[in-house]
């Protein structure tokens, strides 16, 4: 079995996400001692050995959720967002001059096409404000989103919130960056297992985890709590022109 917690693991959060894991596996029998780390997300989500991890909304909705089971929900306790909830804010430079509208249509940029909160929600944003995303480049991760925004080589990103959290706290450039607006509230991104897993022991085991974790872990994750929406909740959020 392998177990994998990739949506917010970065240098700072590693430990704690370890030791979340380590208390999910104290309670599960067949559990891997150790996160993976070394798989693509694809690959990961679709191992029939996979025991726990997460997964962004959008490639969940657009199939992902016939190949898995939905475990539960995370509570980020982010403002606006009731329990199993999140959000995107949209950044851009602290000294950005130009119109909204060209930003979104011609400096825009993506974590990724198939991300709800980094693609998904700026068209969603673009579109509420009579504009479109035309050709938006690419960075592979929310963080390089931001930090090409900072270092102006890109004029407008959206953020998942949690994640820009963890930027705020953690990254000295961050502090060039402001945010204009925040989207509203989608389903956050959903902790998943295979189907060969049985995912009320997992989730019986992430609950117990988390309720066991220290106060200064649970700061770190963002992670409070689970809410228990259904695989509809994801569906029908509608996608982006991918």
């Amino acid at each position: 079995m392998i177990a994998a917690l990739p949506m917010y693991d970065r240098p700072e959060t590693r430990a704690a996400n370890d030791r979340l894991w380590s208390a999910v596996a104290d309670r599960l029998t067949e559990a891997p001692r150790d996160l993976t780390r070394d798989l693509p997300l694809d690959a990961l989500w679709t191992d029939p050995d996979l025991m726990l991890s997460q997964t962004c909304g959008l490639p969940y909705a657009l199939g992902l959720h016939a190949q898995v089971t939905l475990v539960a929900s995370p509570d980020f306790r982010l403002d606006g967002c009731p329990p199993g909830y999140y959000r995107s804010v949209i950044v851009t430079r602290s000294e950005e001059t130009r119109r909204l509208r060209e930003l979104l249509r011609d400096h825009a940029i993506l974590n990724d096409r198939h991300s709800q909160s980094g693609h998904n929600a700026l068209h969603v944003f673009a579109q509420t404000h009579g504009a479109r995303l035309v050709d938006p480049a690419e960075s592979g991760s929310h963080r390089a989103s931001a930090q090409a925004v900072a270092a102006g080589q890109a004029g407008i990103a959206a953020i998942d919130a949690n994640t820009w959290r963890m930027i705020a706290r953690w990254d000295e450039w961050a502090s060039g960056l402001t945010v204009i607006a925040r989207t509203p509230p989608t389903p956050a991104m959903p902790f998943i297992c295979g189907q060969a897993a049985d995912p009320e022991a997992v989730r019986s085991a992430l609950t117990a985890a988390l309720s066991g974790l220290d106060a200064e872990d649970r700061d770190t994750l963002g992670l409070y709590g689970l809410a228990d929406l259904p695989k509809s909740a994801y569906l029908a959020v509608p996608p982006p022109p991918i």
